[in-house]
């Protein structure tokens, strides 16, 4: 059984509106990173305030932590988040094959969308006060497809695609130790040993994809992902940065 990573929380709730929101009402009391896990969910959220669908058995949980650094350096975390779960995923199921990375923040597991990342944050003037990472996990059971916008990333389970029969809260602990494991390691050594990672486990590198926002449509061959994090697509308008973007492949 893998021990529990010194000096990280645990916050453990059997019901909350959604562990993101229990994050902002524990921040101004909270001194060091804790983990908050919910056993369900009433109100849990993706990115841009899209509903996310939380079966029971599946993984609900946020990080809260105080980093240093600006907005800029503590929205990399998404970064070393995504490589926790990666190296959890690995650790319950022995193996990394079919397990890849869609930036900016999801976990695929043979194509379909296994895992999710949100991070909200709050602070004054330049800084960051409190940073929430939010993590879903689909361990037993996968949304339908009726639970997803048209055009995404088809969502599967633990369960049904690697036969990995695993609790929220061994899960939990495995994904606890890999981030502070990745968190030492970017702390350290800054963010370039963390990209480099993450592209090495991304998906659809070197390939066409195409990024969208509420504005605009951008398709070109993924070359990279470079330090500030952004998306780098060659187009045929040439090479072009993309900070923030819903990606379909």
């Amino acid at each position: 059984m893998t021990d529990w990573p010194q000096g990280y929380g645990l916050h453990v709730l059997q019901e909350v509106d959604s562990t993101l929101n229990e994050a902002t009402r524990m921040a101004p009391t909270t001194t060091g990173p804790v983990w908050i896990m919910a056993h369900h969910q009433t109100a849990a959220r993706g990115r841009r305030g899209r509903a996310w669908a939380n079966p029971k058995g599946n993984l609900a949980a946020t990080l809260l932590m105080r980093p240093h650094g600006n907005p800029e350096q503590a929205a990399l975390r998404s970064f070393v988040a995504a490589l926790a779960l990666f190296d959890a995923c690995v650790a319950v199921t022995g193996r990394a094959t079919g397990l890849s990375l869609k930036w900016p923040n999801d976990v695929l597991l043979n194509g379909g969308k296994l895992a999710g990342i949100l991070l909200e944050s709050t602070g004054q003037g330049h800084g960051v006060s409190h940073l929430s990472i939010g993590i879903g996990v689909n361990l037993s059971e996968a949304p339908g497809a009726d639970q997803v916008e048209p055009g995404a990333v088809r969502p599967v389970s633990l369960l049904s695609e690697a036969g990995a029969n695993v609790t929220p809260e061994d899960f939990l602990t495995e994904l606890a130790v890999a981030y502070a494991r990745y968190e030492n390691q970017f702390v350290t050594y800054g963010f370039e040993p963390i990209r480099t990672a993450w592209l090495a486990r991304a998906a659809k590198l070197g390939e066409v994809i195409t990024a969208r926002t509420a504005a605009s449509e951008t398709v070109g061959t993924f070359e990279t992902v470079d330090a500030a994090g952004n998306l780098v697509l060659n187009t045929a308008k040439g090479r072009v940065s993309i900070p923030a973007a819903d990606v379909f492949f």
